[in-house]
């Protein structure tokens, strides 16, 4: 059977990012590399902080938890994203826990190799910071969704986002790890009954299949999305 553009790019996912290790290979001692199974915890809130990672194939769900014990997703992090960055400017323990949704492969950096690697490498430098700011541009744009936007087009953007991760965008569909309803309620800021609600909706319009991983039709939502 011939292989789908799908396929390929999901088969390429699993491969090392050579530049993702080009990025942090400068940087020897005091840097380990893991390899995370599904469900596995990277690190716990309320854990010392003394490192930094460095996403390379995976994906990971950040999470917090509040006193009363509720839990709310932070963000949703794949290839060349870095987290646990806080420990660079003083933060002494987790504030957020980290899981890997997928089996995953992350560096972990110590905190003093890593400030070392950022002043002796500009490349290191220039990279890390540039991150940090998508990473804020993207916090900027989940508030304006959950803001500006009902929760059914909300939903909508942040299948397309899942998606997207460590696919190419041209491919007009793009699997991706099924994720439970109350997952994405906590992400979408909703309730579980919505989330299903609005799932069955968008399998009977063709948008999405749900064959175990979850198939998004990424041109069709996009359309959702953005003519509204």
């Amino acid at each position: 059977m011939q292989e789908t553009k799908a396929d390929k790019s999901k088969r390429r996912a699993a491969v090392s990012d050579p530049y993702a290790s080009a990025l942090v290979e400068s940087i020897v001692a005091g840097k380990e590399m893991l390899n995370l199974r599904k469900s596995e915890r990277l690190f716990t809130q309320g854990s010392p902080a003394d490192a930094i990672y460095f996403i390379q194939t995976g994906k990971v769900k950040v999470t917090v938890v509040s006193v009363q014990g509720r839990e709310a997703v932070l963000a949703m992090l794949g290839p060349r994203d870095f987290l646990g960055e806080g420990c660079l400017v003083g933060q002494t323990v987790r504030i957020s826990s980290a899981i890997a949704l997928e089996p995953s492969t992350i560096f972990r950096i110590e905190k003093v190799a890593m400030l070392k690697g950022l002043q002796a490498q500009a490349e290191l430098s220039e990279k890390f910071v540039a991150a940090v700011l998508m990473r804020n541009i993207d916090v900027e744009e989940n508030i304006c969704n959950q803001l500006f936007n009902h929760s059914e087009k909300r939903l909508a953007r942040l299948l397309l986002k899942l998606a997207r991760f460590g696919q190419d965008d041209g491919l007009p569909a793009a699997r991706m790890p099924q994720l439970s309803h109350q997952t994405l309620a906590e992400m979408v800021g909703t309730t579980r009954a919505r989330i299903t609600y609005f799932m069955n909706k968008f399998r009977k319009l063709g948008l999405i299949d749900c064959n175990g991983d979850l198939t998004v039709r990424t041109e069709l939502l996009t359309d959702v999305v953005l003519h509204d």
